[in-house]
């Protein structure tokens, strides 16, 4: 564990560093910093989605009552300390004279009230289900307390999650259904506008209690396609690009006036399969699948090599990962057999969907052209981000293409959420793979705090899950983020949502 802090730490450092230290770009007074990245959000109310794009904003919006670093090590964040009571009880300090942006101050009731409706989420509840709803307690205005049901090892780490960011209740109250699109929060900038499908603005919030904020206003732009990415950030159109594709990497690197900044991260990209529908509910059509796709041309072809191929379904940047596994491997006569066991020798048709995000589309493309070589004919259907999320909630695709990132670094975030029998739609298992044995490793995985038994657990859940496939394993990844060289104090945060309240103009 410490290993892989220490690797995180060297390579995010190394990033910072590059961040201003070579560029041409000369950007003046900015008063305006504009990031684009590839989807619009989804909603600004950290209960009702829990999907990248939109936590990427919410992160400039809201605060949490501790926060993970760039290293995954724990800070204060609105709670200026806590303390383990017992096994099971927190008490947290609130710092003092906190204001929302509504111009009320942060109190415990606002703590208990968000914590209470977090937990009738739909979307988030599991990140914060293990707190008792009972036992939460206002002690004084600036002092709560709660326990959870039993022991839960990563109870910090989940309360540093952007779900568990903290709102304002007369806010939420105010606002009823159009919260989604009115978030008041406590961090270094608010919202200010939305322009659904373009373009989300926040402006500084001059009552923040901390630093930050250098740049007076942030533009989130919705800019789906990658090359349009490249190319505004070249022209100094938009100052931060994220999610910068593979094949753009050595014009970027080439470019004085950007800055790329690469690091590993927590995520892995996996094809899914929905196991409520035949003939996905067979075992050796999953494994027949993960046999006929050659994952490493995928990355080779897509990804330009990036990242590096999965054998499981978190990735060695994650403690507790099981690095024992081995990937399935290019085999298309052993999926040929597999599929022909299974009843369907002459292969079957069927469709695969993805969002409008390039990467998926090329790889959604390979997969297909790959199936073909078992019988098996694939559709390809594109749709609209939000639309995509509800539909593969509800259970209404056959495949589907999506990533899953680790947010709190914790292995019971990237097993719990995707795999356990009671997260099946919004919550993360959207595969609605069932299995008790899964079930019992990771309740044990995060019911107990000794490292050697949750590793144990995680291991062997690891093992099953890879050998009964609700996914086709692809690839761990990385964070690609164009910076314009004129800027300084950019990091990629290696849960996916990147601070930018520190970004300035370089001196």
């Amino acid at each position: 564990m410490k290993k892989i802090a220490l690797l995180l730490s060297l390579v995010l450092v190394l990033s910072v560093a590059l961040v201003g230290c070579g560029g041409e770009g000369q950007l003046g007074d900015l008063d305006n910093l504009v990031v684009a990245q590839g989807s619009d959000a989804d909603s600004l109310d950290p209960h009702a989605t829990n999907d990248q794009p939109s936590s990427r904003v919410k992160k400039q919006i809201y605060e949490t009552l501790i926060t993970q670093d760039e290293n995954m090590e724990l800070q204060p964040g609105l709670a200026k300390e806590w303390e383990q009571i017992d096994d099971l009880t927190f008490e947290f300090v609130l710092e003092e004279g906190v204001m929302f942006h509504n111009g009320e101050e942060l109190k415990a009731s606002d703590v208990e009230f968000t914590l209470l409706r977090a937990l009738d989420s739909a979307h988030v509840g599991h990140i914060v289900g293990a707190i008792d709803a009972e036992s939460i307690e206002v002690i004084d205005d600036y002092t709560i307390r709660f326990a959870t049901k039993e022991p839960f090892a990563p109870i910090l780490a989940h309360l540093a999650h952007p779900a568990s960011s903290i709102l304002n209740q007369k806010a939420v109250e105010e606002h009823g259904d159009d919260y989604f699109r009115n978030p008041v929060g406590t961090g270094p900038y608010m919202f200010d506008s939305w322009d659904q499908g373009d373009r989300i603005e926040l402006v500084k919030f001059d009552d923040y209690r901390g630093e930050g904020g250098h740049i007076p206003r942030i533009t989130f732009r919705n800019i789906a396609q990658d090359s349009n990415r490249t190319i505004e950030l070249e022209t100094g159109d938009i100052h931060i690009a994220y999610d910068i594709v593979p094949t753009d990497i050595d014009r970027l690197e080439a470019d004085p006036n950007v800055d790329l900044v690469v690091d590993p991260n927590f995520s892995t990209t996996y094809l899914g399969f929905n196991l409520l529908k035949e003939p996905f509910d067979n075992v050796k059509v999953r494994q027949a699948i993960n046999y006929a796709i050659d994952v490493d041309s995928i990355i080779d072809s897509v990804m330009e090599g990036s990242g590096e191929i999965a054998t499981g379904p978190i990735g060695p940047q994650v403690w507790g990962a099981n690095e024992d596994l081995d990937p399935y491997g290019h085999d298309v006569e052993k999926a040929k057999e597999l599929l022909a066991e299974a009843g369907y020798e002459d292969g079957f048709s069927t469709t695969i969907w993805t969002n409008d995000n390039r990467i998926r589309r090329d790889i959604a493309v390979m997969v297909r052209n790959q199936l073909e070589q078992i019988g098996i004919d694939a559709e390809i259907e594109t749709m609209e981000f939000g639309a995509y999320l509800d539909e593969t909630a509800a259970g209404n695709h056959d495949m589907f293409l999506l990533g899953w990132v680790t947010v709190t670094g914790d292995p019971d975030y990237g097993l719990y959420s995707v795999f356990h029998s009671e997260e099946h739609g919004a919550a993360g298992n959207r595969t609605f793979y069932s299995n008790d044995r899964v079930d019992e490793l990771l309740e044990i995985g995060r019911t107990t705090v000794d490292e050697d038994v949750r590793q144990e657990a995680y291991a062997e859940a690891q093992e099953i899950i890879r050998d009964e496939a609700p996914w086709l394993f692809l690839n761990t990844g990385e964070d690609r983020t164009g910076v314009n060289a004129g800027l300084e104090g950019f990091i990629n945060h290696p849960g996916g949502h990147h601070p930018l309240w520190d970004v300035r103009v370089a001196e």
